[in-house]
């Protein structure tokens, strides 16, 4: 019998590099970031945020440097810490040197508002003398002059010229060592912007919808940008922008992930929306099931159905199944086969102890 088989996407394979000890591109998983909102100098604030996204799931966490006191800031904040750190650079050229120095394992500058040619190349040797990857971040926001007069408005074509120009900037100067993104915050404009990449170059894709918004609108949002994308085969890396607690970003990643068969992490549950038909209190049990079960990090299919209309055929597919049997005569499958009955009382701590079990089970 299968339990919720992966589906297959034929992913487009890049070239593979490394941000730190994780590797980007190539048959490497694809990663999962987010970003700190702490002051970069608030140094302890920093370090619990980022081990809090580290237990979250991140792979990679990226840190603002706005100014030097930040870019110095770095050196102790990455001694204490075990997930890569990007170096998020805007406007001054000088941050992303000081980051290099300081051990950043990435430099994330947009080139539209880093500055001259010649201070590209300054960065470029920076990251080339402390091994350090490039991250080009292209934006719809912050194009180039040269290219909004061109194109008069944002567009795939302005952000793709964008990236070709400073890949060949970083080629030019025997770098490789680097991944590319071209966000907007307009999904078709993303959508589009990275298929055009994708078929003109072979560097890993950092994915994104930038800007997305607030938790529901911005997971949505993000959803389907990102997740069409990776149904196509392009992307490498991903990071859901909101404007909510980082944590909430690297959760939704995951959601997108596992949603496609790709990573999962945590308990998948399967559940119905609730209707007159619900043998207990499906919405309810589900909140409170999310919450008890949250510091699963093992993956586990778990489905909870309120009644017997669609909650035998999830069952089949899932490894713990609940079913709504009326009269308080709820039936519990394990790999699809009845196991037994619960009233409504016991369902959260029975379903609890199967999960936790199921984890020791498969370790």
């Amino acid at each position: 019998m299968h339990l919720r088989p992966h589906r297959i996407i034929n992913r487009k394979k890049t070239k593979k590099i490394q941000v730190g000890k994780v590797s980007v591109g190539g048959n490497s998983k694809i990663s999962v970031q987010s970003m700190t909102n702490t002051l970069t100098t608030d140094i302890k604030g920093t370090i619990r945020q980022i081990n809090s996204l580290e237990d979250a799931g991140a792979d990679i966490v990226r840190i603002s440097c706005p100014d030097e006191n930040s870019t110095k800031s770095l050196k102790e904040i990455i001694k204490e810490v075990n997930v890569p750190v990007v170096a998020d650079i805007h406007f001054h050229y000088k941050r992303a040197i000081e980051a290099a120095k300081m051990g950043a394992h990435c430099l994330r500058i947009n080139p539209g508002n880093i500055g001259s040619k010649d201070r590209i190349l300054e960065v470029v040797k920076a990251a080339k003398d402390y091994n350090c990857s490039i991250r080009i971040g292209v934006n719809a926001g912050s194009l180039d002059k040269s290219l909004l007069e061109k194109y008069k408005e944002p567009c795939p074509d302005a952000l793709v010229e964008s990236a070709q120009y400073n890949i060949k900037l970083l080629e030019d100067n025997d770098f490789f060592n680097f991944k590319i993104s071209v966000k907007s915050s307009d999904i078709f404009l993303t959508v589009k912007a990275y298929q055009k990449l994708s078929k003109i170059c072979n560097y890993p894709l950092h994915l994104g919808v930038t800007e997305a918004g607030g938790l529901l609108t911005g997971s949505i949002k993000s959803s389907i940008g990102i997740g069409q994308l990776l149904m196509d085969g392009i992307g490498d890396t991903i990071r859901v922008s909101l404007s909510s607690d980082p944590v909430d970003e690297v959760k939704a990643g995951y959601e997108i992930l596992k949603s496609l068969g790709i990573r999962s992490r945590g308990v998948n549950i399967i559940s119905c929306p609730s209707c007159a038909r619900q043998s207990f209190p499906v919405i309810e049990t589900v909140k409170k099931l999310e919450e008890k079960l949250s510091h699963i990090t093992k993956p586990v299919n778990l489905s909870i159905i309120g009644c017997v209309v669609n909650g035998p055929g999830e069952a089949a597919q899932t490894e713990i199944g609940l079913t709504g049997g009326g009269q308080d005569n709820n039936l519990l499958y394990l790999s699809g086969i009845p196991h037994t009955k619960v009233a409504n009382s016991e369902i959260i701590d029975k379903v609890v102890k199967l999960v936790e079990e199921k984890v020791k089970e498969n370790n």
